[in-house]
């Protein structure tokens, strides 16, 4: 018999016997190693600790305290669950299960009703029970005829069945009494599923399309170690008390109904003014540094994304065609800029009018998947803040440091420190996501570089993530959570110019070709929304609060008139304030203004209405302050022209 050769990370090569394991490959390094291996990858394929190995080729041994040492750890979890949700619902059928950086999740279907958050703790338990006697998970091969015997009666099972089939070999692991269809490799048995969490419940679509039943996503975790699970437990929670989804419904800021559009944003007043507050900002920002702004049709002819590329490159995330019946086919905007390019087409440019900055809060439309739609963060329908400039070769080092510049001052103002940038460049070797023009990206590329090189930026570099027609920069910022993600771009284009023909008159009287220069300050205003909501965590500064000023008077039949001159001597200033003349409590009220997060609460009883005076109470504090009318104006006008800037 052959032997199988294997070659280690350090490039060393050791030769086995044909049906050795990963465990023993890991004991001829070290026991110790052993102890903690918990699969192998080959070649990038993974394999169990314990299977017998038919081939060689580049091994690691998969520890413990890999990811994808606990990748297999979630993976086992969501094995017991299906045993145990078998155990507890007979007839239950099962959709996908899959673990990822965070947790792993069991879809379900019942023909009664669905599993109900009230039924975790119970299928916990039936989890533990079987960690407790360290129940054995047997790897077994079943042909595909067998394995869709086994999964008979289940449609979603079947399916499946196809499509893991390795060949005529379908995984399973035996579970006590219940054979489960293997999806990723597991543990040999249930004793290192220790610190686990089911979490919640939730509706999925099968196979994330809204065409298809609706299913029940059960939602869990798994670590190898307590510390590591408690550690996580308190990041769910905080990511809860932050979720924009939550605060956004508490406060009143927002909704989005399936049952009118998925993926379709409903402002409600409160949220709406937040969004007006970040508007006005961005387009006086915008007009000061140079740019204006227009206003631009959502519907264009199709034949301009064609032109444009993102017919080809984006069609999918694009919704069809309007046919309007005599030729023409209307779409539904994905993207700003070939509808800002007719403006500049729109009459003839000299390069006396260079660099022509145009800008504009662009409504685009999108088609997400359902189950990728989330709150405000992905959304169907969104406003780009979105900018576009037409420059000389020449102009674009000075224009990009001018962008960068407002971008830092934006930065500033909505008080966003935690933030680093990120030259994107194209991925050679994929011809079909990337314009081709090998010229082209090298000269955009090194002149990106050399424009941060000139500033003293510091950058990380990435292939693959430029725009198909050029590279960019990318600003990343981090979600209170901690994700990364993509905050605001400048985007160097040589692509559309070229497709579209654009010309501008030189001092030399001849035609010229610009470049485009494409940016966002602050990405859509949904997203950017979003991320504030969970920042604050609702509780907005007073610039950007929807309400910055609740007046409580003490009792509104005494001093309810005091307290209708406060607040109109506030409104007539552009305060947003308003007179609380429920009939409750005081100490009600006040509450009620704390937990919707109001800036400031004014409090009005004899003593202030006597004297002109007003008891001033901020949001988070339990003491007050006697100030008078005056004063108190003062001080909210410093704040409001401030930003609200923790350090004045």
């Amino acid at each position: 018999m052959s032997k199988l050769s294997f070659e280690f990370p350090d490039g060393s090569v050791k030769e086995f016997e044909q049906g050795v394991t990963v465990e023993d490959v890991a004991k001829s390094i070290a026991v110790s190693l052993a102890k903690k291996a918990v699969a192998g990858k080959i070649d990038g394929q993974m394999y169990g600790i314990n299977e017998p190995l038919a081939n060689g080729g580049k091994i690691e041994i998969i520890t413990k305290d890999s990811d994808d040492g606990l990748k297999v750890l979630r993976q086992t979890a969501s094995q017991l669950l299906k045993a145990a949700l078998a155990d507890q619902f007979v007839g239950i059928e099962f959709g996908e299960s899959t673990s990822d950086e965070d947790g792993f999740f069991v879809d379900t279907d019942k023909k009664d009703t669905q599993v109900s958050a009230d039924e975790l703790k119970p299928l916990e338990d039936k989890m533990r029970k079987m960690v407790k006697n360290n129940v054995s998970i047997e790897r077994k091969v079943l042909s595909k005829e067998d394995a869709l015997k086994q999964v008979d009666g289940d449609p979603y099972q079947a399916k499946l069945v196809n499509k893991l089939a390795n060949g005529d070999e379908v995984v399973f692991y035996q579970i006590g009494d219940y054979l489960s269809l293997g999806e990723g490799v597991v543990l040999p048995s249930a004793k290192d599923v220790k610190e686990f969490k089911l979490l919640s419940v939730a509706g999925a679509y099968w196979e994330g399309k809204s065409s298809n039943p609706m299913l029940q996503r059960i939602f869990a975790t798994a670590f190898y170690k307590k510390a590591d699970l408690e550690a996580d437990l308190k990041r769910r929670q905080e990511a809860k008390e932050r979720d924009h989804r939550v605060i956004g419904n508490k406060l009143d800021l927002f909704f989005v109904d399936p049952k009118v559009g998925a993926g379709l944003a409903y402002w409600m007043p409160n949220g709406a003014t937040v969004r007006r507050v970040i508007e006005r900002y961005i387009v006086d920002k915008e007009l000061a540094n140079g740019y204006q702004h227009v206003i631009t049709p959502v519907l264009m002819n199709l034949d301009a994304y064609k032109t444009s590329g993102h017919w080809a490159h984006y069609r999918e995330d694009m919704f069809p065609p309007m046919d309007m019946g005599d030729g023409e086919q209307l779409e539904l905007r994905p993207m700003n800029c070939p509808s800002h390019i007719q403006i500049f087409k729109h009459h003839i440019r000299s390069y006396r009018e260079l660099p022509m900055r145009i800008a504009e809060l662009g409504m685009m439309h999108r088609y997400e998947k359902s189950g990728a739609l989330s709150g405000l963060q992905r959304v169907r329908e969104m406003t780009l803040n979105d900018g576009h400039t037409f420059l000389a070769i020449e102009q674009i080092k000075e224009e990009f440091k001018r962008i960068l510049h407002l971008m830092v001052e934006v930065y500033k103002d909505f008080d966003i420190e935690n933030y680093h940038f990120r030259l994107s460049y194209r991925d050679p070797k994929n011809t079909e996501k990337y314009f081709d023009d090998d010229e082209m990206w090298n000269k955009s590329q090194s002149m990106l570089k050399g424009a941060m090189d000139e500033l003293g930026l510091d950058y990380v570099e990435a292939e693959g993530e430029a725009a198909f027609y050029g590279p960019k920069l990318d600003v990343q910022t981090y979600t209170a959570m901690g994700n990364e993600e993509t905050l605001s771009t400048i985007q160097l284009d040589f692509m559309l110019p070229e497709r579209f023909d654009l010309h501008y008159v030189g001092e030399d009287g001849k035609e010229h070709r610009p470049v485009m220069v494409h940016r966002g300050l602050v990405s859509t205003m949904e997203r950017f929304v979003a991320y504030l909501i969970e920042v604050y965590k609702g509780a907005f500064p007073t610039w950007l609060a929807p309400h910055q000023v609740k007046v409580i008077p003490v009792s509104m039949d005494k001093h309810g008139e005091y307290a209708k001159k406060v607040n109109n001597k506030l409104t007539a200033l552009g305060i947003r304030s308003s007179v609380d003349s429920r009939n409750e409590k005081m100490g009600y009220l006040i509450r009620d203004a704390q937990t919707n997060k109001v800036p400031y609460t004014l409090v009005v009883g004899d003593d202030e209405a006597s004297s002109d005076k007003v008891s001033v109470r901020r949001y988070g504090e339990d003491n007050s302050t006697e100030l008078s009318i005056n004063d108190f104006v003062k001080n909210i006008q410093e704040d409001i022209s401030n930003y609200s800037r923790k350090n004045k």
